[in-house]
């Protein structure tokens, strides 16, 4: 079993209901468990600001699925729900991020692992932290002293 963490955001189509709806799809993986659920926090857009604000929230999983395998999963996680990727940083109704699997790095096509910007973004690093409150980025460090370096971002637990 490997312990992964995923990433849950999005800010289009009743954003919270999303969000509890990719918790469930989570649960319905095969050979995964969801162990851990944040709670849920409206942050602010990254990168093209000019959209709504998100909902997001991590998760984290007992799999037995390898990291290329969860990914994949992820994405059609995201396609089910509508995701269209338009441009990037778009608005979507459903964004699944692979943030941490194991103490693994991974760097192929396709698939990086830890999440590569993780570290600068408060919106993982805060609902991460209140599930894995000791977690590590491989090659980065804790997330702790991540989220001391983005502390000005806007992050609002809602639920």
């Amino acid at each position: 079993m490997a312990t992964a963490y995923v990433g849950i955001g999005a800010n289009l189509d009743d954003p919270e209901t999303r969000v509890l709806a990719a918790f469930a799809a989570l649960e319905a993986l095969p050979e995964t468990q969801v162990v851990k659920r944040s709670s849920l926090y409206r942050t602010e857009p990254q990168g093209y600001r000019r959209q709504p604000d998100f909902v997001n929230a991590v998760a984290e999983l007992d799999t037995r699925l390898p990291a290329g395998r969860l990914l994949a999963a992820l994405h059609a996680i995201e396609a089910a729900a509508g995701r269209e990727r338009s441009f990037a940083n778009a608005p979507r109704t459903l964004d699944l991020d692979l943030l941490l699997y194991g103490s693994e790095r991974v760097d192929d096509a396709g698939l990086v692992v830890p999440h590569p910007r993780m570290h600068e973004r408060a919106f993982v690093l805060v609902p991460l932290l209140e599930i894995a409150p000791d977690a590590v980025i491989p090659g980065v460090g804790t997330a702790r002293a991540c989220l001391e370096r983005v502390r000005t971002q806007y992050v609002e637990r809602i639920a």
